[in-house]
């Protein structure tokens, strides 16, 4: 099954009845043969609009009941889907709406008007069909085009997907549907899937985890998903309790919240039949803390599986394997449908505990970047992505992240990985979120600056923390001053957007 269509259709040839979605708000659920009518209505759509093979349709809604059918629904009948982040700032859905050539936006209700002011400022007409996630696309009448497209094959484009532009503008990443599939199928694989599976999807459609880890791989796999409209720490647990959830994609900063309020849920973890069901949590899109993983697994009596995954490459690459076997604290696992290989600033493979970039290499790599060749040639080099991660294998194979190369801290000609700091910061009981990065310094070049959120409740000096952080990584790797937050700048996954910070710092040094 390499498109997404021949997914459909399989099982809902061989599985018509067994449910796929599930929305709870409303309690609304869809068999794999409603799936499948439900994207042939999607394709009958979009052929009145005339939106031939390859035409780009974007979306700019929250997770729910039609946003799962038409994010499949364009895929499936050979056009292509581009999300659109509902948070992202103005500047960011402006040049994605423009530089991605969508000819249609799908938009709820609640973001129409922010919409039509944003496409004032692109140069070309768009379509847009609001959609309710009650009633559906409200499809303009009077269209009358016919069409008849093919059925997508492996090698056609499926999902134009932008990076969360940290540094920049943001790239597209153009991903076939034989990336998508094989997204779905390292999930499906590496987390050792089957039908009676349900995944619970709390993160936005928008970013690649809700969109190849929860809905894919379901997909691929022939189990199903309950989609809330958006996270709840409030109803998290009761959803994997009523509707009987095996498994859930989450990131650190949903696992603090939920971590949070453990004491006010009204379930004995590790005892409540209720929750037996669930088999295992995943983090993923940003690094998990030692320390929070073993709060976790304290507190829920529930696994957490560190896994890794991209953008560019359709999701994950690597994961733990699930218990009994071996997992390693700090590390992203093992390689899962994907060669992965540790390469020096030559590109030549290092040794175990060396660390370099990581390059990937597998059927689930992105085509290239959209009209934008030279990020193409200087990341992707005979079939192999260079991620610009850093990282080192140990002598069993297991991967550890040290930080982007980008955000290495060099502080008097010494090489100070980030993650470092952090993961000392996140020991300390009052820390909700925090991110070490370097900053201008005229004696040392860089100088270690930490920005923290404390948790509700807590309270804590910068001197309590530096000298933390000199405890854990000793004092020429602490942080010289610590700046306090309410919150830091998080891309859609939730992953804190370290290159950022320097000028919130400075916007913060500036008000005082």
């Amino acid at each position: 099954m390499q498109t997404i269509r021949a997914c459909i259709e399989h099982y809902a040839e061989t599985s018509p009845d067994r449910t796929f979605l599930i929305a709870p708000e409303t309690s609304r659920q869809i068999s794999f043969s409603e799936l499948k009518t439900a994207v042939d209505d999607i394709g009958a759509g979009l052929d009145r609009l005339g939106i031939g093979k390859g035409g780009r349709v974007a979306f700019l809604l929250n997770n729910g009941f039609w946003t799962t059918r038409l994010f499949l629904g364009v895929m499936a009948n050979n056009r292509i889907i581009v999300p659109l982040n509902a948070v992202a700032g103005d500047v960011q859905l402006i040049y994605v709406l423009d530089h991605s050539d969508a000819e249609a936006v799908f938009v709820a209700p609640e973001y129409r008007e922010k919409l039509v002011e944003l496409m004032q400022q692109v140069d070309r007409p768009i379509r847009v069909i609001e959609t309710d996630d009650e009633s559906g696309p409200q499809w303009p009448e009077g269209v009358t085009h016919s069409l008849e497209i093919a059925a997508p094959q492996a090698e056609d484009t499926a999902l134009l997907l932008y990076t969360s532009g940290s540094t920049g503008l943001p790239k597209g990443a153009v991903i076939s549907h034989r990336a998508v599939t094989s997204g779905g199928r390292n999930v499906a694989e590496g987390h050792q899937l089957t039908q009676d599976d349900r995944a619970l999807c709390v993160l936005p459609v928008y970013h690649i985890n809700g969109a190849m880890v929860t809905i894919s791989a379901p997909l691929y796999s022939g189990s199903s998903v309950v989609m809330p409209q958006r996270f709840s720490a409030k109803t998290y647990w009761s959803l994997v309790a009523e509707h009987q959830c095996s498994w859930s994609s989450i990131v650190p900063t949903i696992i603090k919240y939920l971590l949070d309020r453990a004491d006010q849920e009204p379930y004995d973890f590790g005892a409540d039949e209720r929750l037996n069901c669930f088999r295992f949590a995943r983090s993923a899109s940003a690094p998990l803390a030692a320390a929070t993983l073993a709060q976790w697994e304290s507190v829920f009596q529930i696994p957490m599986i560190e896994t890794l995954g991209l953008t560019e490459t359709a999701g994950t690459v690597a994961t733990n394997p699930l218990p009994p076997l071996e997992r390693k604290p700090g590390s992203v696992g093992m390689p899962c449908g994907n060669e992965i290989i540790i390469v020096d600033d030559q590109r030549r493979e290092c040794p175990p505990s060396v660390v370099g970039e990581l390059a990937i290499r597998g059927s689930n790599l992105l085509d290239y970047y959209y009209k934008n060749p030279q990020a193409t040639e200087s990341s992707i080099v005979n079939g192999w992505f260079y991620t610009g991660d850093q990282g080192k294998k140990d002598e069993d194979g297991y991967i550890f992240i040290t930080g982007r190369l980008k955000e290495l801290i060099i502080r008097g000609g010494e090489n100070i990985a980030p993650r470092e700091i952090d993961d000392v910061l996140y020991q300390h009981e009052a820390i909700l979120e925090a991110a070490a990065v370097g900053v201008d310094d005229e004696d040392y070049g860089q100088e270690v600056v930490a920005c923290v959120v404390l948790r509700d409740g807590y309270q804590c000096s910068e001197q309590e923390l530096m000298d933390f952080c000199e405890s854990g990584v000793g004092k020429y790797k602490s942080p010289k001053v610590v700046y306090f937050f309410d919150e830091l700048p998080k891309g859609p996954s939730g992953k804190i957007l370290r290159l950022k910070l320097p000028e919130l710092i400075k916007n913060l040094i500036a008000e005082t």
